[in-house]
């Protein structure tokens, strides 16, 4: 191979490439395609760059109020559910007041009624002190002062106007009238009567001051009640009945126990009965009401007789004592029948009126009839 030959294989070596590049750019431009910007100018680059960011923004801007409507969307709601929990604590604790208000009102009634004293007046809405004060009539200063001289009380206090003085004139007036109100029956008391479903009475008396004084009404109303059927049976008898001499012996009866009971009464409305009486007094009144007469005549002869043992005999024989000798003069055995002529008289008249309910109420049980 000769020189020339060697020159021309080199060189179409190193024109190969070329030849390929130049093909395949004909091959190009054979099919239609766009056609590409080998480079760009600096202005559209920078404004490329303008819009990817304003994009950018508009994208983020986007998610920001999305996140703050969001936001503020679960605050209107949490704020809905506080109002709703604060209006339901305010709706609770008023219902709860008025509740309480309603027990602590329903309290003192029943303590009012179990004690006899008058009715709470009724509640309205925006009632005052003032409204009261001119729903009454107005008296005048000097014709105030007088009513309150006739009351044994000072005309003026200190710091004391006109409306307060009759304030308290109407205070006095309504307690005065509370005070005198008699109640209706055989024997006239203030304190107030118990229906008969509550005039059922326990064993034992209470030992606080407002169980007693309901203890109290309730005795006065149960002796009143037996009184009043006594006489209502006394006067259905025929007309030749009561003017025998039986007939009149019995309203006579019945008319001195009425009496004699009257001391009783006023130490109910005193409420100083002692308990060395009270207490077998309710236990009579208590077996009378269970038809138990001959357990109440027991209690009756314990509280009038007595247990003291009776000295039958010799006591003491020279210098030897007798048997359960101390026993003679325990003072805790003595019967209180005897202590005044008060007390025996309205003991008694309990047992006549016991001696009545047996015959008005008569028990179930023939044996506990008395004799």
């Amino acid at each position: 191979m000769d020189f020339a030959a060697l020159m021309s294989k080199e060189i179409s070596k190193a024109k190969g490439p070329a030849t390929s590049k130049a093909s395949a750019a004909s091959k190009e431009k054979d099919t239609p395609a766009e056609p590409s910007k080998k480079y760009l100018r600096r202005g559209e680059l920078e404004a490329a760059r303008v819009a990817a960011y304003n994009e950018e923004q508009e994208r983020l801007q986007r998610e920001r109020e999305e996140r703050l409507s969001t936001k503020r969307k679960l605050e209107e709601e949490e704020a809905e559910r506080k109002l709703e929990r604060e209006e339901k604590k305010r709706r609770l604790a008023e219902e709860s007041k008025k509740r309480k208000e309603e027990e602590e009102d329903k309290k003192e009634r029943e303590r009012r009624r179990r004690l006899g004293l008058p009715e709470l007046p009724a509640k309205s809405d925006g009632e005052t002190p003032a409204s009261e004060d001119a729903d009454e009539e107005d008296i005048d200063e000097e014709e105030l002062i007088k009513k309150l001289r006739e009351l044994d009380e000072p005309a003026r206090m200190f710091g004391e106007n006109h409306r307060a003085r009759l304030r308290r004139y109407r205070r006095l007036v309504k307690r005065a009238a509370t005070l005198q109100k008699l109640s209706d029956g055989p024997i006239p008391t203030i304190l107030e009567p118990v229906p008969g479903s509550q005039m059922i009475i326990e064993a034992k008396p209470p030992k606080d001051q407002d169980g007693r004084q309901f203890l109290f009404r309730q005795l006065a109303s149960y002796f009143n009640m037996v009184l009043s059927e006594w006489e209502l049976a006394l006067a259905k008898r025929d007309v030749t009945v009561r003017q025998s001499f039986q007939g009149k012996q019995a309203y006579n009866a019945m008319v001195q126990s009425r009496e004699n009971m009257k001391p009783l009464f006023r130490r109910f409305e005193k409420g100083d009965l002692e308990d060395g009486l009270l207490e077998p007094i309710v236990e009579i009144v208590h077996k009378a009401q269970q038809r138990r007469y001959v357990d109440a005549n027991d209690a009756y002869l314990r509280v009038s007789i007595g247990k003291a043992a009776w000295p039958i005999g010799v006591t003491m024989v020279g210098i030897h004592e007798r048997s359960a000798r101390e026993k003679l003069h325990q003072s805790d055995q003595q019967a209180h029948i005897l202590s005044d002529e008060a007390t025996r008289k309205y003991l008694q008249s309990i047992k006549r009126c016991l001696s009545f309910a047996q015959v008005r109420w008569p028990p179930e049980d023939q044996l506990q009839i008395m004799g």
